[in-house]
């Protein structure tokens, strides 16, 4: 086993906590008693009362809400399709204008994207709102899906699912008996990370939303500009620790789901 290098060791500890002590730090000064973000005046937690009766704060965290699921969620069964259909499909004619197609939102700047986004529903007359954020989410998040999706199905053993039709199963049957439950954790992470993307974003939702729908990225961005204050750090607070559950709790479930795979691998050599 080939032990860490000072240099190594040095430089995870500058990254990590060049990555982790701001956050450390925000989520300390969301417990300050004083207004001012920068003095401690001891320990308190009025400002997160304050932010539960802040309505502004609670419209765009509803709003935010609402669209992460809806976009992650259609973003998962559209980009799982798409990946099971580059991966099992074989070569079929346009398939590299299809692929291209899927991954350009990885590389495509979110300005522009944005930017397309908001001329298109100008021209097809859609008013920008919750609908016009979940289509515009759903967009750019579904290639994440779809990589991710992807790499696991490239792994995936197909003589498990050419089993299940030789015993009589349908295709669709096939895929939703075998073939789901094994990318099961694909799925999940895939989820997890259209989520995360969604709760994140600031420059496409600020193209396509509307005033009826302000998420909370847009609502943080212009509070900030007017000078931060503690219930912000109350509020990415909240966010920091819902995010953490989210990734302990899909770690969690895609060891689980290990585990079994690999028990009923052994159990089924056993039975040969």
């Amino acid at each position: 086993m080939n032990r860490l290098s000072w240099f190594n060791v040095v430089s995870l500890t500058l990254g990590f906590a060049f990555l982790y002590i701001p956050m450390l730090i925000l989520i300390l000064y969301s417990f300050n008693e004083s207004k001012l973000v920068t003095v401690w005046a001891g320990f308190s937690t009025k400002w997160y009362g304050e932010l539960l009766q802040n309505e502004a704060f609670l419209n765009a965290a509803w709003v935010t809400l609402k669209v992460a699921v809806f976009s992650s969620t259609l973003a998962t069964v559209l980009g799982t399709i798409a990946a099971y259909v580059m991966i099992r499909s074989g070569k079929f004619f346009g398939r590299t204008l299809f692929s291209g197609m899927i991954y350009a939102p990885l590389v495509m700047p979110e300005v522009i994207t944005g930017l397309s986004l908001l001329l298109l529903f100008i021209g097809i007359g859609l008013d920008r709102g919750v609908l016009t954020i979940v289509l515009a989410h759903t967009t750019f998040s579904m290639c994440y899906v779809s990589v991710v999706v992807s790499s696991r199905l490239v792994t995936f053993d197909q003589s498990l699912e050419e089993a299940a039709l030789d015993l009589g199963c349908s295709q669709a049957e096939a895929f939703r008996l075998v073939t789901l439950p094994i990318i099961a954790p694909a799925v999940i992470s895939g989820w997890l990370l259209a989520f995360t993307l969604s709760l994140d974003d600031l420059v496409i939702a600020s193209f396509t939303s509307g005033p009826s729908a302000t998420t909370l990225p847009i609502k943080i961005f212009s509070a900030v500009r007017l000078g931060v204050s503690p219930e912000i750090n109350a509020l990415s607070t909240i966010m920091i620790a819902i995010v953490t559950v989210g990734v302990i709790t899909a770690s969690l479930v895609s060891k689980q789901q290990a585990v079994r795979q690999k028990k009923e691998e052994q159990a089924a050599e056993r039975a040969a």
